[in-house]
């Protein structure tokens, strides 16, 4: 992962995870979490494991409780608000190109070629003047960050 960021520094990791598959121990969960901290990716989603009808792992040994599974999901998904924060933030400043995809009176909400539809954050434009519509591309100042949002005006 370093090695790509430093051939394309804007490279945009995802990944999608589950926490407590059966047998899956403490230890074997920090671990995963010691590696999400470290890899710092851009977008990540985490599942608790759930039975699912004819799959072999249903007779695995080891079986979590829910509650432990959803303990460990929520966990992770903590660690990984804190990364999205930390890496949104390096935006701030930045101009982003910004797919628009909705437009209010005075903000439209769009995404980069980062953000999937539907599935992560979203950038505000705060419109002013400028008329925008869905399909339009513009160039975006980054000025604000959050955990999966950021926040600018047409630059």
């Amino acid at each position: 992962i370093l090695a790509w960021r430093a051939m394309n520094p804007d490279l945009t990791i995802r990944s999608t995870f589950i926490a407590g598959f059966p047998g899956e121990t403490e230890e074997e969960f920090e671990h995963l979490l010691d590696f999400l901290r470290e890899a710092e990716l851009d977008r990540v989603g985490c599942f608790a494991y759930s039975p699912v009808e004819g799959a072999a792992a249903n007779a695995l040994p080891g079986q979590l409780a829910d509650d432990v599974r959803e303990e460990r999901r929520a966990r992770f998904m903590q660690v990984q608000e804190q990364i999205s924060a930390r890496r949104l933030a390096r935006k701030v400043g930045t101009v982003q190109r910004v797919l628009v995809d909705e437009v209010g009176p005075t903000v439209a909400m769009g995404r980069t070629a980062a953000d999937a539809p539907e599935i992560d954050g979203v950038v505000y434009i705060k419109t002013g003047r400028r008329k925008l519509a869905p399909g339009d591309f513009v160039e975006v100042k980054i000025t604000s960050a959050e955990e999966h949002d950021l926040h600018g005006a047409p630059a």
